[in-house]
């Protein structure tokens, strides 16, 4: 059968601790930190030894790799030079060649000013006269020009495309029209015209 020890029960017994000052009482124990502070040293200490001893058995093999020092293995102290002079005509060389490479070329601006002047360009072409070919006499009408003679005289009728017989399952397909007209103003060209607009309306 079990004994019950009371001197056991008293042993568990978790210690009383009076909280009543607000603040621990005992002082602390220096030894605990001590040891870790000593072993860290030491850790420290080997670790050290051991990087050095390391750097100097690979610097011993690369030089033995490498074999006797010569004028052309010498290190050189760069310090010695300064600063290089500018050189224009390499500048200008470099310039030029940064206007030959072929594009598309790395945007700076996130995009915005590019897709803005692509659309300028677009809308002078949609909008204005421009020459296709000045030898025969081509010449590029506006977009609105162009729709209105479209509606009077009409599109010209493309010839009828042989139908291919329709597999089991399939129906005719059907055409409908776009959603869109496959242009939009970006964010940075709506805030542009934005500002114009807020600005003429505060001239008139």
């Amino acid at each position: 059968m079990p004994t019950h020890n009371p001197h056991d029960r008293e042993s568990h017994t978790p210690e009383e601790i009076d909280a009543s000052k607000g603040y621990e009482q005992s002082d602390v124990r220096v030894t605990g930190i001590v040891v870790f502070l000593t072993a860290l040293s030491i850790f420290v200490a080997v670790a050290g030894v051991l990087a050095y001893g390391l750097g100097k058995a690979i610097n011993s093999w690369m030089n033995k790799e490498d074999g006797p020092t010569s004028k052309w293995t010498a290190t050189v102290d760069i310090r010695q030079l300064g600063n290089l002079p500018n050189n224009p005509e390499m500048q200008h060389k470099v310039s030029e060649l940064t206007q030959q490479f072929p594009t598309p070329r790395l945007q700076l601006d996130d995009g915005n000013q590019d897709v803005a002047d692509l659309h300028q360009r677009e809308d002078l072409l949609l909008d204005h006269y421009t020459w296709v070919d000045r030898a025969q006499g081509k010449v590029r009408i506006p977009i609105d020009q162009a729709m209105a003679l479209i509606a009077q005289r009409g599109l010209p009728v493309a010839p009828a495309a042989q139908q291919e017989p329709l597999l089991a399952g399939d129906s005719q397909p059907t055409i409908t029209a776009p959603l869109t007209n496959g242009f939009a103003r970006t964010g940075y060209e709506q805030d542009l015209a934005a500002t114009r607009a807020a600005e003429e309306k505060r001239a008139q």
